[in-house]
């Protein structure tokens, strides 16, 4: 008897048993996909090749959710009342599966240390999430869809969002309020209906089944492998640092004249409200300033307001030009005053200063 010549030969095909034909992804082969994998044994007897037997395996690939959220670069410039805050965080979906992600934000404590440095002195207040649908990286309102969660995110694909606050009147310059955004994984398949809240598969593997395993790492705020991942934002608040005062000179009397006056009932004043803007601060806009006269006083017409002159640190400068039309006004008295001076002031730059004149007699 002649012995059999026998030798192994292996033949493996993948079938997407959901998604379609494959293909090349970082993150891996796609969950769902059914991996077959057939051997064959062929041989022969006495020299006569007989018919190959073969066997099969199949195995359906598991759900691996990896994925990122990152900050803006820098913080973002806000201004005290600004009610369209928004910072920008950027999601990547590196799992092997198309998810959705719900979002939430919250507030840092008090006294923490923001995104980019600086210690969290500040609330901002009504989180509201936006998808940058036209790919800017910009915030456009009217054209970003509204959105309460990230729909429909293919693996080895990116999703800016812009999260939209507002930062409350009181806020000052150089202040900071820091936030997180924390992305949670949830079941795709459904375009335009979230998917529940993706938990990990524990216990035993079972074939044929699409099992999750988390693969995320640690951010901010939350753990590793816990299907989740936080990232920090940071609004940085830019305004103007106003002093104002009000200063006051005694020009004439009826007595002295203008040798040594005194401010006896008949003499001129002249009032200089000066408006200075720290070192560091934005520059003013819309500077208007508005100053009821007391019924002791009376408006002196022929002098007029001169606006936007100089000061020297200890004084008003004999200068500026005269308001005319809507830079300046005297309003007629109401309750409890003898009338209202009002002026129109040019910006005021950081470091800079400007002044409003005005003259009086006293009753």
């Amino acid at each position: 008897m002649t012995h059999a010549a026998k030798w192994l030969g292996v033949a493996s095909t993948a079938v997407l048993a959901t998604f379609g034909a494959t293909s090349a992804h970082a993150t891996g082969t796609l969950a769902g996909t059914t991996i077959t994998n057939t051997a064959s044994i062929s041989y022969s007897v006495n020299s006569i090749a007989q018919t190959a037997a073969t066997t099969s395996n199949s195995v359906v690939v598991d759900r691996k959710v990896i994925f990122t959220v990152t900050g803006a670069g820098s913080t973002t410039t806000v201004t005290p009342g600004q009610s369209v805050a928004y910072d920008t965080f950027t999601l990547l979906n590196s799992s092997n599966d198309t998810l959705d992600f719900s979002l939430a934000s919250v507030n840092q404590a008090s006294g923490g240390t923001a995104a980019h440095g600086g210690t969290d002195a500040f609330d901002v207040t009504g989180f509201t999430y936006y998808i940058d649908t036209n790919s800017n990286g910009v915030y456009d309102p009217g054209t970003d869809q509204a959105i309460t969660w990230l729909d429909e995110v293919a693996p080895d694909t990116s999703k800016t969002v812009f999260v939209v606050s507002s930062v409350p009147l009181a806020a000052t310059n150089t202040q900071v309020s820091g936030i997180v955004l924390t992305a949670t994984a949830a079941a795709g398949g459904g375009t335009g209906s979230q998917g529940a809240t993706l938990t990990a598969s524990t216990g035993a593997w079972t074939p044929g089944t699409v099992q999750t395993v988390f693969a995320d790492a640690a951010g901010s705020t939350d753990g590793q492998y816990d299907g989740k991942y936080s990232a920090k934002g940071d609004f940085t608040v830019y305004a103007p640092v106003l002093t104002l005062s009000k200063l006051s000179t005694v020009i004439t009397d009826p007595i002295n004249g203008t040798t040594n006056p005194k401010s006896i009932p008949g003499a001129t004043v002249e009032y200089c409200i000066v408006v200075q803007n720290a070192t560091g601060g934005a520059p003013t806009t819309a500077l208007a300033v508005s100053d009821p006269l007391p019924t002791q006083t009376t408006y002196l017409s022929s002098f007029g307001i001169m606006l936007n002159g100089t000061f020297n640190g200890t004084s008003c400068n004999s200068d500026g030009t005269a308001g005319t039309g809507v830079n300046s006004s005297f309003a007629a008295a109401t309750t409890g005053n003898n009338g209202t001076v009002n002026g129109t002031l040019n910006n005021v730059s950081a470091g800079g200063a400007t002044t409003m004149r005005f003259r009086v007699t006293i009753n």
